[in-house]
């Protein structure tokens, strides 16, 4: 099996990048942190869509009746840009799995990791993955028009300018989120089991896989990012007459980003190949890791300067700290992997 990208994925993805970096650099990544902290202006709040929906049987009614739903944020105040959304959506990003029959790209789930890898890079915000997941299946999801969140047993992201939440969500208490661009609300307890995890050697529930796998893509692509500016500062960073970069201490560090960076983007390429449960619960595993400890390691690149507000480095550990709690986080991938170790054996 030949895991190499085609050209046309290499066209994907560079095409990707360059609407990403063009739309939401740094000046729009720090000016969405500032609206997040109070600090902005209103935002733009076009697009309403199907606005205080929920999809499915047994879902909640509308998000009006969720205690602590658009409380805390200043009236008006909008973190998300639908303006942004829109242009993903005009662009195929959501609705690039959907057939070309239905209005989509007609693309596989390879091409949609490269996508989310990308994004990841740039950390851009918003519910992505139960947006691109509703493709096709909400009204307005593939273009961007509707914004939709996901509801399961932990955490629900975005719940206060969701359009549409998939799930119920009833009940849902806000949370302080580390990350300022991932507003979390916390769901009831109902079962110990984490959503999508059946009984050992069941298989996880297909929607839980890919919002695990592509997670895992966002995570490769911070932790490819972390990589790249922990090496650029060592190149540019001068003490004691040299660049910091020239003791092996931080040589060391910088290593073992690069090598953690690599096996993770072999293992979540493969899974999104194969789509294994098996595969995926590795490629989460290893991505989780890859972007928590890279984000760690450009920090003690960077020094004191990595602690600072103004630097990007802390914004990537945050975000890479708050996706390890999704569809389960390691936890689950990690007792996947050993159920199929003690099924193996048996």
């Amino acid at each position: 099996m030949d895991f190499r990208l085609t050209d046309d994925q290499r066209a994907l993805r560079q095409g990707v990048r360059e609407l990403l970096e063009g739309r939401f650099g740094r000046e729009a990544l720090r000016a969405a942190v500032d609206r997040a902290d109070g600090k902005g202006g209103t935002g733009e709040t076009g697009g309403t869509g199907e606005t205080g929906g929920t999809e499915g049987k047994g879902r909640t009614e509308g998000k009006a009746a969720i205690p602590g739903v658009g409380e805390g944020r200043p009236e008006g105040v909008r973190v998300l840009d639908r303006e942004l959304w829109r242009e993903l959506g005009a662009a195929g990003f959501f609705a690039l799995r959907l057939p070309e029959a239905e209005g989509g790209v007609g693309q596989g789930l390879p091409e949609a990791v490269l996508a989310f890898e990308e994004a990841g890079r740039v950390l851009l915000p918003g519910p992505l993955i139960a947006t691109h997941l509703a493709a096709g299946a909400v009204p307005g999801a593939a273009a961007g028009e509707v914004v939709v969140t996901s509801a399961d047993r932990g955490l629900v992201e975005w719940l206060d300018e969701a359009d549409v939440v998939r799930g119920d969500a009833t009940g849902a208490e806000r949370l302080d989120s580390l990350d300022p661009l991932t507003p979390l609300h916390r769901l009831p307890v109902t079962d110990v089991r984490p959503a999508g995890r059946g009984a050992p050697g069941t298989a996880p529930a297909p929607d839980r896989l890919l919002v695990s796998l592509l997670t895992a893509a966002e995570q490769l692509g911070s932790a490819a990012r972390t990589c790249e500016t922990a090496v650029q500062h060592a190149r540019t960073r001068e003490q004691f007459g040299q660049p910091v970069g020239a003791f092996q201490a931080v040589q060391h560090l910088c290593a073992g980003m690069l090598a953690r960076v690599e096996v993770a983007r072999a293992a979540v390429y493969a899974a999104s190949v194969t789509v294994d449960p098996v595969d995926v619960a590795a490629a989460r595993v290893l991505a989780d890791e890859a972007a928590v400890r890279g984000a760690r390691d450009c920090l003690q690149v960077h020094g004191g300067m990595g602690f600072t507000w103004e630097s990007d480095v802390h914004l990537h550990l945050k975000r890479a700290w708050t996706r390890t709690h999704r569809a389960g986080g390691a936890t689950q991938s990690e007792e996947e992997l050993a159920d199929d170790l003690v099924a193996a054996e048996a």
